[in-house]
């Protein structure tokens, strides 16, 4: 580790939301850390919501979960995946959070009876959760990326925090703003302007931003470069061309060609003369661009509306496809079109079945359904969280006889729950936060295909849920064919089911893709887009295509 002041790096947004602010700062990261350098990323949200763990999923994508048991921002998964280290409670801060702090410093009389105001005390606030993983001593680098847009009221406390940080801390700190340069078809150009207005509003606020990343369709010029670079006060060589790019994970090499990293590396005072080191980066990219093969899966969820609901499944897919050297294509089905009648076409020529996590009624009956035709066909099948438990109820149901099995989320008076709330679950009266957070241990059986997919005993697994397979059911079902194949050592709770006599039928309690990184596919992603290529469908269905 390179001994050095830790440096704080501000990635801002502008002109309009979405432009990719968490890629951009998960690219320079892996750069930075590419270069030898020890770093971590952190996502400070502007809602008031604690976190985004009571969320609809239509309102933020993903609820991602860290080790510790914090649900956070999706980009938390990104930062993950480009990283390949953990994140945690502390990387992900929310409006909600500091507001909830300075008020209960507030009611325990910390302040000594000062009037409590957004300055001092709520900038104050921010910028101690800025620095605390600074603090540690572990990091070069900590990046912190500003949720929202410039502009937005509910931004400015975190402007202004970032404007002292400047002030504070001005060797160590560099702000990078990400804008949009717009093409108008019409005239056949770009557009600075609305980048001059977002890094006018920066000015604003006291903020003179070191660096601008600039989203385009179209390659900037040096006329372009030049006149952004004089109306926004920064060096033309800080003016940072963000092409669109074939994936997320071909962006670090794109801002390497920009020299982000040496323009960072020169501008808080550092040596630029570290190797920069991607070969395994670029090794992952021919393969995922040059695949040998290609298959078909389906991933059935009740959110397939908005594809960033489930993130961090179709991510594990990429990882696990360029393990495997094919290119998996996701078949999304909203798992309310499945019904008896039209199950045979939806999932004609589908080499693998996913059905995915999720809470509440809507849609359940069309995932039991499409597990029941991938567990009648032979069919590869991954079910996760809410996925497992559907594998459960249907095998209740149309093997073990139980005709009105179900999940007491859903049914509470079924006579058959055979998945069950927690007892800790049941004096839950607050719903934020409480449900099994985070990794727990799992212990797997020898001589089981979860056993010969992770190749150890013990395993620690990501969580999200309330309800559990009801033990009382155990013995019926592994008399008839499907076994718990990972427990929970102290608990005795069931994490893993497999089916005998079926190529390849998995459901797990807990979130496998939550753990993938380009880096390291998780093994039952991989495992299962391996069995996708191995599957023979009936006559007539199309098979896995050459590429």
């Amino acid at each position: 580790m390179n001994s050095f002041t830790t440096k704080y790096i501000f990635v801002t947004g502008g002109v309009t939301s979405s432009l990719g602010k968490g890629i951009i700062s998960a690219s320079l990261a892996k750069l930075l850390q590419a270069r030898g350098f020890s770093v971590t990323i952190q996502k400070f949200d502007p809602y008031i919501n604690i976190d985004p763990g009571t969320l609809n999923p239509y309102e933020h994508g993903e609820c991602y979960v860290t080790d510790d048991g914090a649900e956070t921002d999706l980009d938390l998964g990104h930062y993950e995946r480009f990283l390949n280290i953990p994140t945690s409670q502390a990387n992900n801060v929310t409006t909600g959070r500091i507001y909830q702090s300075v008020i209960n410093k507030e009611r325990k009389g910390d302040y000594l009876g000062r009037t409590v105001q957004v300055i001092p005390h709520i900038t104050d606030e921010i910028k101690n959760r800025f620095q605390l993983l600074g603090k540690s001593g572990r990091y070069n680098f900590i990046i912190t990326e500003i949720g929202g847009t410039v502009g937005d009221i509910e931004s400015l406390p975190y402007v202004e925090a970032v404007r002292q940080m400047m002030w504070e801390h001005d060797k160590d700190c560099l702000v990078i703003h990400l804008t949009l340069l717009p093409y108008l078809h019409t005239t056949g150009e770009l557009k600075t302007k609305p980048t001059q207005h977002s890094v006018k509003l920066l000015l604003e606020n006291g903020v003179q931003p070191d660096i601008l990343v600039c989203r385009s369709i179209q390659s900037i010029d040096d006329d372009i470069r030049q006149k952004i670079a004089r109306f926004c006060n920064v060096a033309p060589d800080a003016v940072i061309e963000a092409l669109d790019a074939r994936s997320i994970y071909d962006v670090p090499l794109l801002m390497a060609k920009e020299k982000l990293d040496l323009v960072v590396l020169q501008k808080l005072g550092l040596p630029t003369d570290s190797k920069l080191d991607l070969e395994k980066w670029e090794e992952f990219l021919d393969k995922l661009h040059h695949p040998k093969q290609k298959v078909r899966v389906a991933l059935v969820g009740k959110y397939i509306e908005l594809k960033d609901s489930y993130k961090s499944i179709a991510e594990a897919f990429v990882h696990a496809g360029a393990a495997n050297d094919v290119q998996v294509e996701v078949e999304w089905i909203h798992s309310e079109d499945v019904n008896d009648e039209t199950v045979q076409q939806l999932f004609e020529g589908i080499h693998g079945i996913v059905v995915a996590p999720g809470f509440g009624k809507r849609g359940i009956e069309g995932k039991i359904i499409a597990i029941r035709h991938a567990r009648e066909n032979n069919i590869p099948f991954l079910g996760i969280c809410l996925g497992m438990q559907c594998a459960v109820i249907e095998f209740a149901r149309n093997v073990l006889g139980f005709k009105d099995a179900h999940t007491t989320e859903v049914n509470p008076a079924t006579t058959h729950p055979v998945i069950d709330l927690q007892e800790v679950q049941k004096k839950v009266t607050h719903l934020g936060g409480t449900m099994r957070l985070g990794s727990y241990p799992c212990q797997l059986k020898e001589r089981t295909m979860a056993y010969s997919i992770y190749g150890k005993k013990e395993v620690s697994e990501r969580h999200r849920h309330r309800y559990e397979f009801n033990n009382e059911y155990l013995k019926d079902f592994e008399k008839a064919g499907l076994h718990a194949s990972g427990i929970h050592p102290e608990a005795g709770l069931v994490e893993i089911i497999e089916l005998k006599n079926h190529p390849w039928f998995i459901g797990v309690q807990f979130h496998p893709e939550y753990k993938s990184t380009v880096a390291n596919p998780h093994p039952f992603f991989i495992g299962f887009v391996k069995a996708a290529l191995q599957y023979q469908p009936s006559p007539g269905v199309r098979k896995t295509e050459k590429v």
